[in-house]
């Protein structure tokens, strides 16, 4: 596909959605870009439901709001399902939906192109630092 062609099925992907979904769209590609958002949605897909604090387990990093807010967040967008079986004490599980499995099936060839682009990015960065320091 030539410059030309994605400029026009960028335009088209960008316009399918009508102006009131403007901030729709820009909240929900947030998540392709939001490194807790992806590490949930990875998490779930690859392990299945879980809970909250095995959640937290495998997100090196995450304060406990972080996670909440993020789980909320990706629940509200129909991504992720919770499932609280209302026992004392609590206990509450997260799953993939259908949208949040098309999202980590759609996010692979990202991270495959950022993966076999690697090399590319670390030498852009290093003639940057290079030039920049010049400055």
């Amino acid at each position: 596909m030539d410059i030309s062609e994605i400029i026009k099925h960028s335009q088209v992907a960008c316009e399918a959605l009508s102006a009131e979904d403007d901030g729709l769209k820009r909240e929900v590609l947030t998540h392709a870009g939001n490194r807790w958002s992806l590490g949930i949605v990875y998490a779930l897909g690859v392990a299945g439901p879980l809970r909250h604090a095995e959640i937290g387990r495998r997100m090196q990093g995450v304060t406990q709001r972080m996670l909440t807010r993020t789980l909320r967040t990706l629940e509200r967008d129909g991504l992720v399902l919770r499932h609280d079986y209302q026992e004392v004490p609590p206990r509450v599980e997260y799953q993939l939906s259908a949208l949040g499995t098309g999202l980590l099936e759609n996010m692979i060839p990202l991270w495959n192109w950022v993966m076999d682009n690697a090399a590319g990015f670390r030498a852009a960065r290093a003639e940057y630092e290079k030039t920049a320091n010049k400055l």
